[in-house]
């Protein structure tokens, strides 16, 4: 399979630059993963679609305001640095924009109560710096920070927690799970209320989600690796909606690719945490889901694979079309898809 096999047009103007007021607001483009059908829906219609006795799984990892902006102490020169994990002892893994000004020892600068020390210098921009502080780091960076948004959002965010769901609680991404934005507090009391069961996992989102696919064969990309966990209350309810054939609908691809990690280790699901690098395109075999809410993905991304995957890609490339002629918004804080299953 080619990676251009996976490309469509979107024009730029369907880029949403913001989220909009109402979370659940926004539109939702029904598909039935077998036959292709489609409807077209708002999101909070999702409600008609989940039944008592279905598992509705969220991915509870929260992004933080990571992307500070500062000067090297001894020149001035101005670095922008995206922490994306943490390593313990105040140390993190980052992306240093530019790098090639930066050396062993640097210091940068971004308020008198936040500082960064270089400690080592790695591969594509990643960097391992200490930080200095004085108080509560997270409230210095809640002060200091802007939050990491992908590159093709060029507009300013007003509200830093809309970037993330509201269920958000376990920090570690460098990006939101996207497809749990359009939830509400309200959506999801109202979900328990009819009998669908709500169960927690966590992926810290990485960087490597926005890198296009380079090669020319899907087979030859390298997938970025991305750390979960399940705990066992989770693993219990999962476990047991299997065993009586009731529905797992996956929140976003990175709900899926912790379920289907799991469940290829395991062949059940288990109280674990590790490291995933699954790569899912046509011709996986789903183990462990039924149905899948998720965004509009980019064109040729291992996420428009995940989904061909779920469904056909004549039928997913189909319903992009669909979307685009009704002027959908696409991307992060863009409109839904319900791949469903009866």
């Amino acid at each position: 399979m080619k990676t251009s096999d996976f490309d469509y047009n979107l024009p730029e103007e369907l880029i949403a630059q913001t989220p909009l007021k109402d979370r659940s607001s926004s539109k939702l483009l029904v598909m039935d993963r077998f036959t292709g059908e489609l409807e077209h829906k708002e999101f909070r219609d999702i409600k008609d679609y989940l039944h008592k006795g279905d598992v509705l799984v969220i991915n509870d990892t929260k992004v933080i305001p990571a992307r500070l902006m500062g000067v090297k102490e001894d020149t001035g020169a101005v670095i922008e640095l995206l922490l994306l994990k943490d390593l313990g002892e105040d140390k993190w893994e980052c992306l240093s924009r530019p790098q090639k000004r930066l050396h062993l020892g640097t210091i940068v600068k971004f308020s008198d109560e936040l500082s960064a020390e270089v400690v080592e210098l790695l591969d594509e921009g990643v960097t391992r710096v200490k930080l200095l502080y004085k108080g509560i780091l997270l409230e210095i960076l809640d002060r200091l920070g802007e939050m990491p948004l992908p590159p093709y959002i060029h507009e300013k965010l007003q509200e830093k927690d809309r970037y993330n769901t509201v269920y958000a609680k376990n920090i570690g991404s460098a990006a939101a799970p996207t497809a749990g934005l359009h939830f509400t507090k309200e959506l999801l009391e109202e979900l328990k209320n009819e009998g669908v069961t709500i169960a927690n996992v966590t992926l810290h989102v990485g960087l490597g989600t926005f890198r296009p696919v380079e090669v020319d064969d899907i087979k030859d990309h390298h997938m970025h690796t991305e750390y979960y966990e399940m705990t066992q209350e989770t693993a219990d309810i999962l476990n047991q909606a299997k065993k009586e054939g009731r529905r797992i609908i996956a929140v976003g691809t990175t709900s899926t690719r912790t379920l289907e990690t799991i469940m290829n280790k395991y062949g059940e699901f288990k109280a674990c945490s590790g490291n995933t690098d699954i790569f899912i395109f046509p011709g996986y075999e789903f183990k462990a889901i039924d149905c899948l809410i998720t965004n509009f993905h980019l064109p040729k991304s291992t996420l428009v694979m995940l989904v061909s995957a779920f469904s056909k890609k004549e039928f997913v490339l189909n319903a992009y079309n669909e979307a685009i002629k009704n002027k959908y918004r696409f991307f992060s804080f863009g409109d839904a898809m319900f791949f469903k299953k009866d």
